[in-house]
């Protein structure tokens, strides 16, 4: 009897760390459903693990339903056995100013938490009943904003991940009850689209003495989904470095 191939939802997936991560499931065998604004990356047509990348607007929840029941469709009654809520947004000005709390458009404020936080609650509990039928596992990508005032990233997004990260550790309680997993990434500095030239000046203050790859984001998540992490959940990994420990 041959075992049966898993699948994944991986949002954000059309760059950076969702793109980073979609490919290392493809590398490890596992089908993927991946959604974002952005269009479907390349390998999205040339992979038929790939199944189906699905534009998607997570600051929209009717886009989100669409979503989730278009994906359930192509799981056509199968288990999901794992989520990764990567998705994110951090809005800066024409000028690239850091926006705190006494400045920005709180209108803007709302996207932020629409998609970087009731997003990953909305398709979490749309993705439920299969997650459970997958003995699945979920993982958020929150951020070393969350835990920390950041030079660079922006207050809404930093206490949108500092919610994500809590609500981490609340999903963990509950969905223990469904045998789903529940944990967080909390990336430093990545090298992505979101990192500009201003942030090489915190170089001296990571340990490792330089930035982080997506790729080093993606294995823990496939860590947190994978077997090697059963007894696993409620747990925020930091992937920074050692830049959190200053």
């Amino acid at each position: 009897m041959t075992e049966q191939r898993k699948t994944v939802i991986i949002t954000g997936a059309s760059r950076g760390i969702g793109h980073a991560t979609a490919l290392l499931f493809l590398e490890r065998g596992w089908r993927i459903i991946t959604c974002a604004r952005g269009d479907a990356p390349p390998e999205a047509a040339t992979d038929e693990n790939w199944l189906a990348h699905i534009p998607t607007d997570l600051a929209k929840a009717d886009s989100i339903k669409a979503f989730i029941v278009e994906a359930t469709k192509l799981l056509d009654g199968g288990p999901l056995h794992a989520l990764v809520n990567n998705a994110g947004l951090s809005p800066k000005t024409p000028y690239k100013e850091r926006l705190g709390c006494l400045n920005g458009d709180l209108d803007a404020w709302r996207e932020v938490f629409e998609i970087n936080f009731f997003a990953a609650l909305r398709l979490s509990r749309g993705f439920a009943s299969a997650l459970h039928n997958g003995h699945g596992a979920i993982v958020n990508i929150t951020s070393i904003a969350g835990h920390y005032i950041h030079p660079f990233a922006g207050s809404a997004y930093s206490i949108s991940k500092a919610a994500l990260s809590a609500m981490t550790r609340e999903m963990a309680g509950e969905f223990a009850a469904l045998d789903v997993r529940v944990n967080a990434v909390a990336p430093g500095e990545i090298e992505t689209s979101m990192i500009q030239p201003e942030y090489e000046a915190l170089i001296p203050r990571i340990p490792l003495d330089r930035m982080g790859a997506p790729r080093d984001v993606a294995s823990t998540v496939y860590y947190l989904c994978s077997e090697d992490s059963n007894y696993v959940t409620g747990t925020e990994i930091w992937v920074t470095g050692g830049q959190h420990m200053y």
